[in-house]
């Protein structure tokens, strides 16, 4: 069945940088678009990182600059770099997978995206 799995989450320092990992099974994530989204208490889920499936990202203001994702068809994986984090970025992280989606599309319309990990805890202290 259809699984994504995330890892990489932790403790990190304000201004410190990490790499998440997600790993899909049951399907491959060659014609997917592809995406991280964060959910923080008290704040809505949203999209940090997408990736459609011929390699156009989207990024919201909030992490441009700072994060990078990637993906790595061959081996069924995405990963977010997460560079010089602040408070803000302490959340739990998704990895998602769509369609043939346009990146900007899935990072703003999270209700839509048809496939979710579990989330992986990301905590950035002072």
């Amino acid at each position: 069945q259809v699984q994504l799995v995330e890892s990489g989450g932790g403790l990190v320092q304000t201004g410190g940088s990490l790499r998440l990992s997600c790993v899909a099974s049951g399907f491959n994530l060659d014609y997917h678009a592809v995406g991280w989204f964060r959910q923080a208490p008290g704040k809505e889920r949203e999209g940090v990182s997408c990736i459609s499936h011929d390699g156009g990202t989207y990024y919201p203001e909030s992490v441009k600059g700072r994060f990078i994702i990637s993906r790595e068809n061959a081996k069924n994986k995405v990963y977010l770099r997460m560079d010089r984090v602040r408070s803000e970025d302490t959340a739990v992280y998704f990895c998602a997978a769509g369609g043939l989606s346009p990146s900007q599309r899935m990072c703003r319309t999270p209700s839509l995206v048809p496939y979710w990990g579990q989330g992986t805890q990301v905590t950035v202290s002072a």
